[in-house]
């Protein structure tokens, strides 16, 4: 359950409701993060790093599967999901890097492979930044899903530019439901489009504590990308861990462009799989393909022997 000494939130929707109460909040770095941790009986976890503008919950669609075969962890990053919105201009993805490197040493996770998707692609590659043989935990291997990680080959879509102007803060006030849809839906393939009831929890779950009033603060990442892109991309080119990519090519944000650029800039690349009908969530859209993928880059590393399959419904 959930540990706050508030009362517990009332919920719309079933599904963003059970995936509250599997979860708790922590004090990370004095803010109340939202984090899930199951499976403890496993001796290797797999940490899960989200997108924006949504949250933890978007790892709901191959969460069973992961937690059969791994510890598995993950948070809202500050400002997202279930955890603390602060209206401030103070995020940024060095600061939610922090979250994670706190979580696992609390945890006390000592060996561990991480997915990241969309806005926790750049938080993943400064974690990788960081790391060195001398961290006392094992970080085993990188999966990363369709995410920004070179500016240039970044196309956010209109709405994520307009965030980013001096316009942002009253975009979000103009902001609804049907404007939240058409623009969230415009990166999801034509065939994996999500329904009226996955748009329903994507937006209770922005719209937690008054989350969508941030989306300005938090969509600076995008200077974050620029300023750090140097770091970030060498640390992809000297990873010191496998890499596997599993990206939708039908994205307009970091579809086939992205793969195209990342062989370019010669970044490590230990596995890829490009799904040709997908779009920028993966991991929603084509869940049982993406497990496939991810069971066929660990079976190549020979970090695992056992398949992963969805639960039976």
């Amino acid at each position: 359950m959930v540990s706050t000494t508030t009362t517990a939130p009332s919920f719309i929707n079933t599904r963003v409701q059970q995936w509250y109460q599997r979860g708790r909040l922590r004090d990370l770095h004095g803010k109340s993060i939202f984090t899930i941790d199951e499976g403890s009986e496993f001796d290797t976890a797999v940490v899960l790093i989200h997108g924006f503008p949504t949250s933890s919950m978007d790892w709901e669609p191959i969460w069973p599967a992961l937690s059969r075969q791994f510890r598995t962890v993950t948070l809202d990053m500050w400002g997202f999901g279930f955890s603390d919105k602060p209206n401030t201009r103070c995020y940024s993805i060095h600061q939610q890097a922090d979250l994670f490197e706190a979580l696992i040493s609390e945890l006390g996770i000592h060996r561990y492979h991480v997915i990241a998707h969309d806005y926790g692609v750049s938080v993943a590659q400064e974690l990788l930044a960081r790391h060195t043989p001398s961290h006392t935990s094992q970080w085993l291997s990188l999966c990363l899903l369709n995410g920004g990680l070179f500016p240039e080959a970044h196309h956010p879509i209109l709405i994520q530019k307009l965030m980013l102007s001096p316009l942002g803060k009253y975009i979000n006030y103009l902001t609804g439901f049907k404007q939240f849809s058409k623009s969230f839906s415009s990166v999801f393939g034509a065939g994996s489009q999500p329904s009226e009831q996955e748009l329903q929890e994507f937006w209770e779950a922005i719209n937690f504590n008054e989350g969508r009033h941030v989306f300005h603060n938090l969509i600076t990442y995008m200077n974050d990308r620029r300023t750090h892109r140097e770091r970030w991309v060498s640390a992809l080119q000297n990873a010191p861990v496998p890499i596997a990519l599993i990206n939708g090519s039908v994205d307009p944000v970091s579809g086939a462009h992205l793969v195209k650029r990342y062989k370019e800039l010669d970044c490590r690349l230990d596995y890829l799989a490009e799904l040709p009908t997908t779009g920028h969530y993966p991991q929603v859209e084509a869940p049982q393909t993406v497990l496939d993928a991810y069971q066929s880059f660990l079976s190549e590393l020979g970090a695992s022997k056992e398949t992963i399959t969805r639960p039976l419904a």
